[in-house]
């Protein structure tokens, strides 16, 4: 049976052990750990790298929110919260879904079966990377691109989307941020944040801003700002 490593973060113990006991029931997903805060959360997903976060919004420092800004792969991600009024704005940032406490038996059940779907669809596709001056055909409504590849500035994640920067244009594929990261030339293409990925080829200018965050100017007058994690990153991969 495929297990999926699963991390909890949530600041309440008794709202952890309620997603503890909620898993009870479905073996595949293992549970690697929990965090209480967004500091622990990140050591954790850094040493264990996890399939999926159950994660609470609202916590003592950072939220859960803040806690996706600061990752470069990001995990899938199930919030888990006592406040509704935060599902859009969860949407948007790729959640595959949003529970409300207390957990629903039946609720948590279909969460359950649409992250087995997403993270089995993930084992099946393949991961090898693809050349940069390899050629892809999209088809954006009426219109079809044909697209190579190192001619692509900048993929932005749009919902369930990925729209494409090139020779500008834009165009819109149905493909995640996550698998097109392990498809692209890792030389080339740099995840600067959850919701941006960055061909290094089109850098301009480099900034520091606070933080020791990186703030990267393109060529094509775009300004890309870089999360933490990956400002960090991106100085190790591009040092000598």
């Amino acid at each position: 049976m495929k297990t999926y490593k699963t991390l909890i973060v949530d600041d309440e113990r008794l709202a952890r052990e309620e997603v503890r006991r909620a898993l009870n029931g479905y073996p595949e997903f293992c549970i690697v750990g929990e965090a209480q805060n967004v500091e622990v959360a990140i050591g954790m997903i850094e040493t264990e790298q996890p399939d999926i976060l159950f994660l609470d919004i609202h916590m003592p420092g950072k939220s859960g929110f803040d806690l996706l800004d600061e990752l470069g792969t990001v995990p899938e991600v199930i919030f888990t919260t006592a406040y509704d009024q935060y599902a859009v704005k969860a949407f948007e940032v790729n959640a595959l879904d949003y529970l409300v406490k207390p957990l629903r038996e039946e609720r948590f059940a279909k969460a359950i079966e649409k992250v087995k779907m997403e993270l089995e669809k993930k084992v099946e596709e393949p991961q090898t990377t693809v050349s940069n001056h390899q050629k892809i055909f999209v088809k954006d409504g009426e219109k079809v691109h044909f697209i190579t590849l190192g001619d692509i500035s900048l993929i932005e994640s749009m919902d369930n989307y990925a729209q494409l920067h090139f020779n500008d244009k834009k165009t819109m594929i149905k493909r995640s941020l996550n698998l097109l990261e392990k498809k692209l030339d890792p030389n080339v293409f740099f995840r600067a944040n959850r919701s941006q990925i960055i061909n290094t080829e089109y850098i301009k200018e480099i900034q520091p801003d606070f933080n020791n965050k990186l703030r990267i100017f393109l060529t094509t007058g775009k300004t890309i700002e870089v999360s933490g994690r990956q400002s960090v990153l991106f100085k190790k991969l591009k040092s000598l």
